[in-house]
């Protein structure tokens, strides 16, 4: 870092407004362009707001570290936020009740997919057991996807990664896929992001339709559950 920059951030530092602004800063540019190209799935916020909280900071070689000790309250609000997911599920509490059967069956095909594709993906390209033990719960949120990492002997840290980088890419790529596919109906469009795109994938999901976003939002819960209790027993089973 140049030294008139490091001093500025020293000063800036020592209050979290610093990289609380900067974050939503980047957050609101990530609308901009998104609201810019339309709604495009590819512009998605997310990748937008990261792409440009990254380049600062290689930039301007400020440690992620640093950064994080000031920008925690955000990571604080991801509770909140999770549990405000309540809300659409309450809304739209009928449609659920009446789908029961059909999601009961996606979310064991949904979940099941994701896991054993993502480590046969990884065995294919000769990945260790920890990497592939890390690449397994990838379809789920990622505090759950790295308390179950650490459980099966993955990498907390790279299993992280690989939840929010899939989200990401979830979030942009599903929709698209969903209308090549030609599904129109909100509940299966946003049961399908949800399940496979977890929180950001949720998100975009509310963004766009709330019946699709109660379905996004009951999707990540339940496959979230589900993943954290029988991901475990079955890698203790298929890797002994």
């Amino acid at each position: 870092m140049r030294p008139e920059l490091a001093e500025i951030w020293v000063y800036l530092a020592a209050s979290p407004l610093a990289a609380l602004t900067v974050t939503l800063a980047a957050w609101l540019a990530g609308l901009r362009l998104h609201a810019a190209a339309r709604g495009s799935a590819l512009v998605n916020p997310v990748l937008v707001a990261a792409l440009l909280l990254v380049a600062l900071l290689f930039v301007s070689g400020i440690e992620y570290r640093a950064y994080f000790e000031g920008a925690q309250f955000v990571h604080f609000l991801l509770g909140p936020a999770t549990v405000a997911l309540a809300v659409p599920l309450v809304r739209q509490w009928r449609l659920l009740r009446a789908s029961g059967p059909a999601l009961a069956v996606a979310l064991v095909c949904g979940s099941v997919f994701a896991s054993v594709s993502a480590v046969a993906i990884g065995w294919a390209f000769g990945a260790d057991r920890a990497v592939l033990a890390s690449l397994a719960p990838k379809a789920t949120t990622t505090p759950v996807a790295m308390g179950i990492a650490e459980q099966i002997g993955g990498i907390p840290s790279l299993t992280a990664v690989v939840v929010i980088l899939s989200g990401i890419a979830g979030a942009a790529l599903g929709p698209i896929l969903l209308a090549l596919l030609q599904v129109r109906d909100w509940r299966a469009r946003g049961f399908a992001v949800g399940l496979a795109a977890h929180g950001i994938g949720t998100a975009r999901a509310i963004s766009v339709n709330e019946t699709a976003g109660a379905f996004a939002a009951l999707a990540m819960g339940l496959n979230a559950l589900a993943t954290a209790l029988l991901l475990p027993l079955v890698w203790a089973l298929a890797m002994p």
